[in-house]
């Protein structure tokens, strides 16, 4: 039988969608012809990271802390990352026990009773959690509770997940020393009683301080027919020594790529997963094609069952190698380690937070507000001269404007925030010599950083100060030096206009 080919084949592609141009024309994809060129193209981007494995990041709210290689490894193996999210059951029973088991973990260190692996992130664990709220309220014919109360102190994206889940958002103040407002907070439950569906809270509060009425707080909640949802973002100050469950919450989400060693940063891939109360375990999340959830759940919250399941490994992994004492030592740990610097640098800067016994959870806050008015410094410049010294900066701007927000983790030894108390220390000497009139406001070495190589090596040095005030400001920089690659620029022009390292758009016309 003779066989005629269409002229036009079906699934031909329209002529007018048909490229005509050249693609991967940019000379990052045309210059590398061998390994050992792409190596070096990579290392020279790596050279320019400041990174963990350089100095501490003391990023506060972050908990920038070890990612062991000992968890990494099994990310390689295919028994695990070649499983495909939907694979048959009888193909996947070895995962799956060690998904049941992480579950398991983690409602007991919540002391909550059941779990749901499935948000792939914090924020999607926020959404999951508030969800499981509403369907419990549904459940019992309470489609009316639609408010959610939300501290000032509160991560960004508590709000933002409230406002997603269909709840209207009424804010609770905040008093002087950063806690929750009670009598702020008994007035808004009260007056939205017949409305109320939840309380978001941070614990310990953002900023960086247990609050001792927290107990109080969730009993308003409860007495006003609300739930109490818990932000787990700091849980990095809970684990083996208090729980969400134990101070009161319902329902709380997990930070894996924070407290549980996931890698953080650069884009994910970050892990949410949320545990539950009882009386909220039949509505977390389902699947429709694996078997996860309750009995009466909400619909999925991720495209797959179990969230970006492979790196739940490195959480597994940090559990279990641990065990009980070690992940109680890590929560003790991080804490000393953040009222250790506390304890160094508050002569020198203000604490803008701190318990009645002059304590701090595992971050703090320091406020360069004061000395702005003096020296002309702000947080984001001492951020910036933070990387001539070698560290990457802690939080800058929040959760208060004009502080910087410390968190030193339990990875970090002593002598490494020995260090970084040297350059802290330094650069308020370096403030003070700009109040007293030895460095113009104008021309000294904090508003000018961060110093690269290109400009402390050039023949000309325009400033008042030293070159090796510029670089090397400390004895510890002669030893190491990490050069930044980039100097000064415009924070707010960078911000409000696209500035791309490429040829420019022009070239591709």
């Amino acid at each position: 039988m003779d066989i005629q080919l269409l002229e036009t084949p079906a699934n031909q592609i329209q002529n007018e969608l048909i490229r005509n141009t050249e693609i991967l024309s940019h000379p990052v994809f045309n210059t590398h012809h061998s390994e050992t060129e792409m190596l070096r193209y990579i290392k020279r981007l790596e050279n320019k990271d400041l990174s963990l494995t350089l100095s501490m990041i003391p990023l506060g709210s972050c908990t920038m802390k070890l990612n062991a290689t000992s968890e990494l490894i099994p990310l390689s193996w295919p028994e695990f990352s070649s499983i495909h999210p939907f694979a048959p059951a009888y193909q996947t029973k070895g995962y799956i026990e060690i998904l049941d088991n992480l579950a398991d973990y983690l409602s007991k260190i919540t002391g909550f009773d059941a779990c749901s692996l499935q948000p792939n992130s914090g924020a999607q664990g926020e959404y999951a959690g508030l969800m499981v709220i509403r369907a419990y309220h549904i459940s019992r014919g309470d489609t009316h509770r639609n408010i959610a109360l939300i501290p000032t102190s509160a991560h960004g994206t508590n709000p933002a997940s409230a406002a997603i889940a269909g709840m209207e958002i009424v804010l609770v103040a905040c008093d002087e020393m950063g806690n929750i407002n009670v009598t702020d907070l008994k007035e808004k439950a009260e007056k939205h009683q017949q409305n109320l569906s939840c309380l978001m809270v941070t614990y310990p509060s953002t900023h960086g301080v247990f609050e001792e009425s927290i107990n109080e707080i969730c009993d308003i909640i409860h007495s006003n027919g609300g739930k109490v949802y818990m932000d787990g973002a700091n849980m990095n100050a809970q684990v083996g020594l208090t729980s969400p469950a134990a101070i009161g919450a319902d329902v709380c989400h997990l930070n894996l790529h924070k407290t549980f060693a996931i890698p953080h940063g650069g884009g994910g891939p970050g892990m949410g997963p949320i545990c539950v109360r009882a009386d909220l375990a039949p509505f977390l999340p389902s699947n429709p094609f694996v078997k996860t959830g309750g009995e009466n759940p909400i619909n999925s919250i991720s495209a797959t069952p179990f969230g970006s399941a492979s790196i739940l490994l490195i959480s597994y992994g940090y559990i279990k190698m641990l065990g009980d004492k070690g992940l109680t030592n890590a929560t003790k740990y991080a804490i000393l380690n953040a009222n250790y610097l506390k304890a160094r640098l508050e002569s020198h800067y203000p604490i803008l937070y701190a318990g009645k016994n002059g304590r701090v959870a595992h971050e703090f806050i320091i406020d360069i507000r004061p000395t702005k008015s003096e020296s002309g410094i702000d947080a984001a410049d001492i951020a910036k001269r933070l990387m001539d010294y070698g560290f990457h900066a802690p939080t800058v701007a929040f959760p208060v404007v004009g502080t910087l927000m410390i968190e030193p983790t339990e990875s970090e030894p002593k002598e490494e925030l020995d260090r970084f108390c040297a350059a802290m220390i330094a650069i308020r000497k370096e403030i003070q010599k700009i109040i007293d009139g030895e460095y113009t406001k104008e021309d000294n070495p904090i508003i000018q950083a961060p110093h690269t190589a290109n400009e402390v090596c050039a023949n000309e040095w325009k400033h008042t100060y030293s070159r090796e005030t510029a670089a090397f400001p400390i004895g510890y920089l002669h030893d190491w030096k990490f050069w930044p690659s980039v100097g000064k620029i415009d924070n707010t022009h960078g911000d409000r206009n696209l500035i791309c390292t490429c040829p420019p758009i022009e070239s591709y016309a």
